[in-house]
């Protein structure tokens, strides 16, 4: 296997290799759904330990759906992938992407069929092993019929060839448009608008990206920058690669007028910008903060998981040309870029909330969409910490870690009521307040009862043992558990799960407002992450 389970742990990196992978991912990674149930049982718990598929999982057919709780349809059994090389094409007159995408996956099971995520692509040609395949789509699925059936256990590639227009509209899409370009967005369901996947995050995969573009402008995705080839017809192709697999939903790919911004972080860690050439002047105080912040986190999370970071501001005026003020691409976090023009008390919060997700969210990722409190929690409890170490008021006037999460509590039976249990969340509520400060109220609750000193050891226990893959709340609870000494469950489920607010450790003053009925919730937005507590 290309990557080892967590049985197989490799020695740890001298200290000028930190910033070198350290391939962990289990088993689940790359096994089909014994070893997913193992990992994550609370992913096929929907449908009684066995994922079936939109086609009723006959024999054969690989099953449409990974059972998760949020998002049934989402992702497709019957075999893991191990790597995506995309080759995309973008021409600036008519703005369309000609793209080829080719998998390397892995079956669990004998298929004579199975199934990508897929909406709004032309689908031009399927190729399995180099043969010929039929193809129809249906919904949001690509079903792929090879020339023969493929034997449970074995590699195999499907090749791809499709065109997609950035600007189609569709009833959720990850594209960006931009004047000079595109970026993308794809985060939670929707990376399968711009390539051919198993979208989901239990199943992430190594990534190759080769860009061509109009020697004018410049492509630049997530991970490094290993090839340019000057190409003929004024043209130029960049080719990125990342060291580390990543999750569909956190892909970063764009093309447009920008200019590389290189700095060095801590312990010549890489940092690039990338930038709208007209923007870079404005936008540089922002950038320059990012050494420090990785420097501020690394000192309570350990080392920087990837090869380099950075900041991308999308090179778009428009409020709404995506749901996210910021959005945790892996490498390159996606900004809208007029927000990153205001003074660094007001930006250096989120900025930190969106680097923290390079751990909680890139480095680990989700086990299920419900677990996305691990993601956001942990976000926005290391950006407000951040913010009232440096005395910066939040956006309701409070200055202290403790005055927020008073003020938290006071609401928590009600969110339970309006957003439901912190790690229970549905498709319309996944992203409110809950999955945020919801989730900062649990860790807050956890290190009263722990202290500082067991709760800094659990976070750094859990990102360590699930670097490079996936991770659920139940391997939360349990890595908490095992780090304290305790049986944990039953404090963390009821934080977790229930559906009334548990006594807060150390502050038994503390109230909670009663429930009154609302016709919807207050802090269900249009923005999803404007919930987050360090804007």
């Amino acid at each position: 296997m290309r990557r080892p389970d967590l049985t197989t742990r490799l020695p740890e990196r001298k200290r000028n290799m930190r910033y070198r992978t350290r391939l962990t991912a289990p088993a689940a990674v790359l096994l089909g759904t014994a070893a997913a149930t193992t990992l994550a049982p609370s992913a096929h718990a929907a449908s009684g330990g066995t994922a079936k598929g939109a086609s009723g999982g006959s024999a054969g057919q690989g099953p449409e759906t990974l059972g998760d709780p949020v998002y049934p349809n989402l992702g497709n059994d019957g075999y893991r992938v191990s790597s995506y090389h995309l080759d995309l094409a973008y021409d600036a007159t008519t703005k369309l992407v000609d793209g080829t995408a080719t998998l390397r996956i892995r079956t669990t099971q004998a298929l004579t069929r199975l199934s990508v995520d897929s909406l709004g692509l032309d689908i031009r040609s399927v190729r399995v092993d180099g043969r010929t395949a039929t193809y129809e789509q249906v919904d949001e699925k690509l079903r792929i019929t090879p020339a023969r059936t493929l034997r449970a256990g074995t590699w195999t590639t499907v090749c791809v060839e499709y065109g997609a227009d950035p600007r189609r509209v569709l009833s959720h899409t990850a594209w960006v448009a931009t004047p000079d370009g595109f970026a993308v967005c794809p985060q939670p369901n929707s990376a399968h608008t711009v390539f051919p996947c198993n979208d989901h995050p239990v199943d992430k995969a190594d990534f190759t990206f080769r860009l061509t573009v109009p020697d004018n402008l410049r492509g630049v995705a997530s991970g490094a920058l290993v090839r340019t080839e000057n190409l003929s017809g004024g043209r130029t192709a960049y080719t990125y690669r990342s060291r580390s697999p990543i999750a569909t939903e956190i892909v970063q790919i764009t093309v447009g007028e920008y200019v590389i911004k290189d700095r060095q972080g801590p312990h010549g860690l890489p940092l690039r910008d990338v930038v709208p050439v007209a923007r870079a002047a404005a936008l540089e105080p922002a950038l320059a903060l990012t050494p420090n912040l990785v420097a501020w986190i690394e000192q309570r999370l350990g080392a920087y998981p990837f090869e380099t970071y950075g900041l991308l501001p999308c090179n778009s005026d428009d409020p709404a040309a995506f749901d996210f003020t910021g959005l945790e691409t892996q490498t390159l976090t996606l900004y809208k870029p007029n927000y990153l023009l205001q003074e660094e008390r007001f930006i250096g919060s989120h900025m930190m909330h969106e680097l923290v997700h390079s751990y909680f969210g890139n480095s680990v990722s989700p086990g299920t969409w419900a677990d996305l409190w691990i993601n956001e929690g942990h976000a926005d409890f290391y950006g407000l910490l951040y913010r009232y170490e440096r005395g910066w008021a939040d956006s309701i006037g409070l200055t202290t870690m403790e005055a927020r999460m008073k003020n938290t509590y006071a609401r928590g039976d009600q969110w339970r009521h309006d957003s439901g249990p912190v790690a229970a969340p549905n498709e319309a509520n996944l992203f409110d307040s809950q999955r945020y400060l919801g989730g900062v109220l649990v860790l807050y609750a956890l290190r009263q009862l722990v202290g500082e000193t067991t709760f800094t050891a659990i976070e750094r226990t859990f990102l360590d043992r699930y670097r490079n893959a996936s991770a659920t709340t139940e391997n939360y609870i349990s890595v908490a558990s095992e780090v304290a000494g305790q049986d944990l469950s039953g404090f963390l489920r009821d934080w977790l799960y229930g559906t009334t607010t548990p006594r807060m450790p150390g502050h038994p003053d503390w109230t909670v407002t009663p429930v009154t009925a609302r016709l919807a919730p207050q802090n269900r937005t249009a923005g999803h992450h404007d919930n987050s507590a360090t804007l």
